[in-house]
């Protein structure tokens, strides 16, 4: 199954470029030709669907922000287990499971929900220019680097 893992974020926007960095790991220790494809987005919702189509499988990696969540956890989340969008009232920024589903009504070759999963880091700063992550977070990018490496391997 062709496998697309895919880093979301702004890398310039301290801890929400996470996804990014985890991306660019993950691919730096995986072998060329190995069937596996990577790839980075600063976007959501229905732009992410050209990004998505054609693939079997899709590990999305991104930041992410819940309540008592602490800087540097790392989550495995299927689309079931999304929180639900903030700007989800507007057709613009559809969620990702309500985006997919648009997709494959209106005929888009996209992964099935189950195929779909979510690397998430729990994140603190995602306003601050800069190109490193807060401490708490870049301790954590081995984490999600392991993470998504187990994930390629089942």
């Amino acid at each position: 199954m062709n496998t697309l893992v895919l880093g979301l974020g702004n890398p310039i926007l301290t801890d929400d470029g996470v996804g990014i960095h985890v991306v660019r790991a993950v691919a730096a220790r995986c072998l060329p030709g190995s069937g596996l494809a990577f790839a980075e987005a600063s976007v959501g919702g229905l732009r992410l669907l050209d990004l998505l189509a054609g693939y079997g499988r899709v590990i999305l990696v991104d930041a992410i922000q819940t309540r008592g969540g602490r800087p540097g956890d790392v989550y495995r989340l299927s689309l079931d287990q999304l929180p639900a969008s903030l700007h989800s009232s507007s057709t613009h920024d559809l969620s990702l499971p309500a985006a997919l589903a648009l997709g494959r009504r209106l005929g888009m070759d996209l992964p099935a929900d189950e195929d779909v999963i979510l690397l998430a880091v729990e994140v603190g700063d995602v306003l601050s220019f800069g190109e490193t992550c807060t401490p708490a977070v870049t301790k954590a990018i081995p984490l999600a680097v392991e993470a998504a490496l187990t994930e390629l391997r089942t």
